[in-house]
């Protein structure tokens, strides 16, 4: 069923999820705080641009935000132009931003004294997810929300789950962060190890990814890191953007993350490096100076 939707935010992740919406037959109205941006897309994918989140939402029964960290998010749905106040009661929110399980919480909150649906739902899966329309959804919300939200979200996902009320997908992409960046580590540690010792790394990846060693970060990331090539993926300034608020609910919570702790020092090296919007697997370049 077509509907009219409301898209804020068109950086590397939000722009093709919202170009798969477009490609599903739903009608777009696109927001971006760079204008220049909402209107480029609109000239190679149609709809139309609004100068301000709220004008995007006037009407709409479904509003998507996909924008930096927890102060864009505010902006973008309860500031000054902000789209809660344009949304009609019955209407849907999805916000794909990884944020903090409290704004999450925040906005379903406001969502439910307004009438809306609330859906937190960060994605895991890259711009190569978003682009291939493959991307993980993890989903917090009432069962109501995720129903609503679901149908819509397959148009760029692969598996969507819902993980719990509101703060929940959340809180699930913190462990989602939490896990690659020890895998980042270690698969680090065994590539400089065996560059430094001469072997063929990938003859030993090859070998190696056939057994327990196995991840999805060996197999897109390992022959990668062995030619020393950064430019492209998920940016190092967004891992430690994400680990911030993995450590900081984990503060709250009492449970110590030593590795999380350990691991977001050193891509605080690899920012000083120069490193700070390269894939995170440039986390190699602290061991193999």
């Amino acid at each position: 069923m077509s509907m009219n939707i409301a898209f804020l935010g068109l950086g590397v992740m939000g722009a093709p999820m919202a170009r798969h919406l477009a490609a599903a037959g739903h009608g777009l109205t696109v927001y971006n705080r760079t204008a220049a941006k909402s209107e480029a897309w609109v000239a190679a994918y149609g709809g139309e641009a609004a100068a301000t989140p709220a004008a995007a939402a006037h009407g709409a029964d479904v509003v998507i935000a996909c924008v930096g960290a927890d102060a864009d998010l505010e902006a973008v749905t309860l500031g000054p132009d902000g789209a809660f106040a344009a949304m009609r009661p019955g209407a849907l929110f999805i916000d794909h931003t990884t944020v903090s399980a409290a704004i999450a919480r925040r906005l379903a909150a406001e969502g439910d004294a307004r009438g809306l649906a609330v859906a937190d739902a960060p994605v895991s899966g890259g711009q190569a997810g978003a682009e291939n329309g493959k991307l993980t959804i993890m989903v917090g919300g009432s069962d109501a929300a995720f129903a609503a939200a679901e149908p819509v979200m397959t148009a760029y996902a692969l598996r969507i789950g819902h993980m719990g009320p509101a703060g929940s997908g959340q809180l699930t992409k913190m462990v989602n962060q939490l896990c690659i960046a020890g895998i980042l580590q270690g698969l680090s540690e065994g590539v400089a190890l065996g560059l430094k010792a001469g072997l063929d790394m990938d003859a030993v990846v090859d070998v190696i990814s056939k057994g327990a060693a196995h991840s999805w970060q060996m197999d897109n990331r390992a022959r990668t890191m062995i030619r020393g090539e950064f430019d492209f993926g998920f940016a190092v300034d967004w891992m430690r953007k994400d680990l911030g608020l993995a450590l900081d609910e984990a503060r709250r919570l009492g449970v110590p993350l030593p590795m999380a702790a350990l691991v977001d020092q050193f891509y605080a090296d690899v920012q000083a490096m120069g490193g700070a919007r390269q894939d995170t697997s440039s986390l190699i370049r602290r061991l193999i100076r």
